[in-house]
């Protein structure tokens, strides 16, 4: 399983945005508490993005992107497998 972070500034505008588009018409209607427009949802995901709270991350097995909280456990689990598979490397 190979995963990559995916630096935001290493993308165009356009395809941070067609990004984090197909990423939030995916994730349904869960709005909260109060249901923002999708420039608004845009701005907000693409802040967190830029400030480093969240990461693009890209999975080779099922060609797909997605973006999670920068402390998500699930990125702490990936960095300890890469980890021992580079191990196993050298």
């Amino acid at each position: 399983m190979a995963v990559h972070i995916i630096p935001v500034n290493k993308l165009s505008g356009g395809a941070l945005k067609g990004v984090i588009e197909e990423f939030i018409s995916r994730c349904g209607t869960d709005y909260g508490a109060i249901e923002a427009s999708l420039e608004t949802s845009i701005r907000q995901v693409k802040a967190k993005l830029k400030s480093g709270s969240a990461v693009l991350v890209y999975d080779d097995e099922t060609e797909t992107t997605n973006i999670f909280p920068a402390d998500d456990p699930v990125l702490k689990k990936l960095d300890e497998v890469v980890g021992q598979s580079n191990n196993k490397t050298s």
